[in-house]
């Protein structure tokens, strides 16, 4: 009997990652009706990182009130296992919290998020992982560190604050981003995902230049500048304030869930991988989610499929078997994003790939 693994990643804006793995496992089903397929729901930090978890782990779905990106309130929900805890900063303060009109990074907070590890906190979490992607706001975690000051610091007899780390002193916390943008410069939060938010070049100026004054007043202040570390310009700078305030170890997103699920044990003796993200590119072999699957397929060939492909010879050079966009030519764009298509162009897709593989 043949095995496959179906891995896919959330079409953003178009399906989730276990309904692109329900889509490419039906195509597998018509090609080879016999074969065992297992679905493996994933995320690398960003859109349906507590889902891709939840499969993984099972917990109860927290739900609470907090802050968006404009201090509006909403309900915001998060995993709760055990002593864990998995967030998505997206939840509180993501940019599809905000129309078009709304986007301005210069005012948009991530207060939001700092409620929602209050949250968490107070039900026991002691290990909180914090899926980092999504974002609407470039305040490098400043509105977050504010939330932590204004309801869970305390003063001591000396009349200053006890971060949440003294509080709560078994407390870890684990970020998931592969991004590794410093928090300033022509490479930093803002810089390169300041416009995309809304930012124009001047807000992009004025945007680094205070998450640059919050940098050195931390550093001055606590003795140690984490800006310059790898991921801390992920999600506006909340990768910043996370390592900077909560002393956060980074891990890659898709490493750290593939471990957690027991990636590597579950695609021994499979006969075929399927991974896939919405567009795939060069930029995909710099850590993005199907890379990860690809590094963690042992022996099996990997198969990506996207919603649209460049550098497919790029992609196969990497280790890809095939890298196949599953859309017609010329169908636009619009009707490419229909879920009902999106569903049909993968069963198809897929189905095609492994009947050639008979």
């Amino acid at each position: 009997m043949k095995r496959v693994v179906v891995a896919i990643d959330s079409f953003k804006g178009c399906l989730r990652s276990a309904e692109a793995n329900a889509a490419a496992a039906a195509g597998v089903s018509k090609a080879w009706p016999d074969a065992e397929v297992k679905e493996v729901t994933v995320s690398d930090g960003g859109e349906g990182f507590m889902e891709a978890f939840y499969a993984a782990i099972g917990g109860t779905i927290q739900s609470v009130q907090v802050h968006d990106p404009l201090m509006r309130e909403v309900s915001a929900k998060y995993l709760l296992n055990g002593q864990t805890a998995v967030i998505e900063v997206a939840e509180a303060c993501g940019l599809w919290r905000l129309n078009e009109e709304e986007r301005n990074p210069l005012i948009a907070t991530s207060y939001g998020v700092g409620e929602l590890i209050l949250d968490a906190v107070s039900k026991g979490a002691e290990e909180i992982i914090v899926g980092l992607g999504g974002s609407g706001t470039s305040d490098a975690g400043i509105g977050m560190v504010k939330a932590l000051e204004a309801t869970q610091t305390k003063s001591n007899e000396h009349g200053t604050t006890i971060p949440l780390l003294d509080s709560h002193p078994t407390l870890r916390f684990v970020i998931a981003s592969d991004v590794n943008n410093p928090l300033c410069g022509e490479n930093g939060a803002a810089a390169v995902y300041g416009p995309q938010k809304g930012a124009t070049p001047e807000m992009v100026e004025e945007l680094d230049k205070r998450a640059k004054v919050f940098a050195e007043e931390s550093a001055q202040h606590m003795g140690y500048d984490c800006s310059q570390e790898a991921g801390a310009g992920a999600a506006g700078g909340l990768g910043y304030a996370l390592m900077q305030y909560l002393r956060a170890e980074r891990r890659s997103g898709i490493d750290l869930l593939l471990e957690t699920i027991g990636f590597d044990s579950l695609v021994q003796g499979a006969d075929l991988i399927f991974t896939g993200e919405g567009a795939s590119d060069r930029q995909t072999l710099m850590g993005k989610l199907p890379v990860g699957i690809l590094h963690h397929s042992g022996k099996a060939p990997v198969c990506l499929i996207a919603g649209k492909i460049s550098d497919a010879e790029t992609l196969c050079q990497a280790g890809f078997a095939e890298a196949v966009c599953i859309n017609p030519p010329h169908l636009p764009l619009e009707e490419a994003m229909r879920p009902e298509v999106a569903k049909r162009n993968i069963q198809e897709t897929v189905a095609r790939i492994v009947s050639k593989r008979q």
